[in-house]
């Protein structure tokens, strides 16, 4: 392992052994001439997952196998590898392959800037999605929904792609799926949150664990229970003191989004 890594990438993965092996590649590729460490939580897989992750390990000492028993979801798997991971700043990116690893760099680049101290989350929000016309439809429809409710500022939460201090979140009050709903989260804390588009691609193995009606049934409670959690909140618990006054949002206690638009050609 590496000795001292600054950077931690976390990847649930559940039965997505095709696309494993070049996503472990391509990260090392993303992230050559940092300190890092690649952290892949098998989420109970039954395609020979674990067999495969043994074989990447042998080769690359940075990087850490974990295996849950039995699925545990999205966001157990993210919290377990958060929990395992050393490095400070902490990537997530999804086991499917549709993240691609070479924007990796882009989400850590707000970190390294100045007046960075209160910059809890980057987030990614995809442009181009791959995925079909009525899951692109749904998610648009959710993401609106969520953004009228809680207020985050946010097109795209539920991108796989993150990047964020390993501290901020350790303080955010856990619950299954809380990965969609991390910039909210952040923001009830007092953490600043930014955006960046990031590319898409076509899924490179594993199937979708959710259809378009169950994910929306699933995520109607978790919604509610954030809002619960944001209407509720106390003084966060991270003064973002070095945030510029426009910036600032008008709830107490939630700063403001600061986003980055893609390139124009």
């Amino acid at each position: 392992m590496t000795a001292h890594p600054d950077i931690s990438v976390v990847i649930p993965a559940r039965d997505e052994i095709v696309a494993l092996g070049p996503l472990v590649e391509e990260i090392a590729q993303a992230l050559t001439g940092h300190a890092f460490e690649a952290i892949v939580v098998d989420d109970g897989s039954t395609d020979g997952t674990p067999h495969a992750l043994a074989a990447l390990q042998a080769r690359h000492p940075w990087l850490l196998a974990l295996r849950n028993d039995r699925p545990c979801g999205q966001s157990a798997s993210i919290r377990r590898g958060v929990r395992a991971a050393r490095g400070a700043l902490i990537v997530t990116l999804d086991g499917d392959g549709q993240n691609p690893p070479d924007q990796i760099p882009a989400l850590l680049a707000p970190f390294a800037r100045a007046g960075s101290a209160a910059l809890g989350l980057v987030q990614g929000e995809r442009i181009g999605r791959k995925d079909t016309a009525l899951k692109r439809l749904a998610s648009r429809a959710a993401n609106a929904i969520r953004r009228a409710l809680l207020r985050d500022g946010v097109r795209d939460s539920g991108c796989g792609l993150k990047a964020f201090r390993r501290e901020a979140y350790l303080e955010l009050p856990w619950f299954d799926h809380i990965h969609r709903f991390m910039p909210a989260m952040m923001l009830r804390e007092g953490w600043r949150v930014e955006t960046v588009p990031v590319t898409h691609r076509e899924r490179q193995g594993g199937t979708s664990k959710y259809g378009v009606l169950s994910r929306g049934l699933v995520g109607v409670p978790d919604l509610l229970g954030a809002a619960w959690l944001i209407r509720r909140a106390g003084p966060p618990r991270h003064w973002a003191a070095d945030v510029e006054p426009e910036r600032a949002s008008s709830a107490p206690g939630r700063v403001g989004i600061t986003r980055q638009e893609p390139l124009r050609p």
